[in-house]
């Protein structure tokens, strides 16, 4: 399986805003059954958030949701904050994530690559933040320009609540529990391989050493599922092992 992936890999843009409009820009369906391998569809993983959000994050603040793709979870925010605003580096996606919320007067979207210097301004006071699968996709250089950002937004009253898969095996054994075959891959996942980055993980050492306790307070933290567009019928394929982290800088 492994010269497979590497040949549909090779696909993939090097450049990587390119790599998430272009793969934005060719998803046809969102939801249960469609083409997005990170959506399973169901609000049960967002579900497993709320007890967590509710006990750290300011209700009075509005919610920052990063790299928020169709802005599913972006409307889930919008059922407890009085704004959430999800913010996406590919212009395809922030489009789609409109269509999908009209009728919703607290959502809104805006194209933002929260890797670029001063990203995160424009928040006085501070605001809340949610990532869910941002940081295991990006560089030590993106993952670094990310959270000086981070520190932007959260300001003085602000909390930031993420989440990431942290899959304790290699890309193969990854790819392979996530349906895939010697003989065939899921078309969801093949649409991530061929267009999107390598992914890693992200857990407790790599939160640690990314947020530093010396800069950073760390709430609460464990582990999670984060489901995946279910593309098979066994049992445990539809998620993947995860790692949370509620966290607030310090002054």
């Amino acid at each position: 399986m492994i010269p497979k992936l590497v040949r549909l890999s090779r696909s993939a843009p090097k450049d990587r805003p390119l790599a998430w409009d272009r793969y934005w820009a060719g998803i046809k369906a969102t939801g249960a059954g469609g083409e997005v391998l990170w959506d399973a569809g169901t609000d049960t993983e967002f579900l497993g958030y709320q007890d967590v959000l509710l006990r750290h994050l300011d209700p009075a603040l509005p919610v920052l949701d990063i790299g928020c793709g169709h802005g599913s979870f972006t409307r889930a925010l919008a059922g407890i904050f009085p704004e959430a605003v999800g913010v996406d580096i590919s212009a395809h996606a922030v489009r789609r994530a409109a269509a999908e919320s009209q009728g919703l007067g607290n959502v809104r979207f805006e194209v933002r690559d929260m890797t670029s210097p001063g990203a995160g301004a424009g928040f006085d006071g501070g605001a809340n933040v949610f990532i869910r699968g941002v940081l295991h996709v990006l560089d030590q250089a993106g993952q670094s320009a990310l959270v000086q950002n981070l520190r932007l937004l959260a300001g003085d009253r602000g909390t930031v609540f993420l989440a990431e898969t942290n899959f304790p095996g290699n890309p193969v054994e990854y790819v392979s529990h996530l349906g895939a075959t010697p003989r065939s891959i899921p078309a969801p996942l093949e649409r991530a391989i061929r267009g999107l980055p390598m992914p890693g993980r992200f857990g407790p050492q790599e939160r640690a050493q990314l947020l530093s306790p010396a800069e950073w307070d760390l709430l609460e933290d464990g582990a999670i599922q984060i489901e995946t567009n279910p593309a098979t019928a066994v049992e445990g394929q539809g998620c993947v092992p995860g790692y949370y982290a509620v966290l607030r800088p310090r002054s």
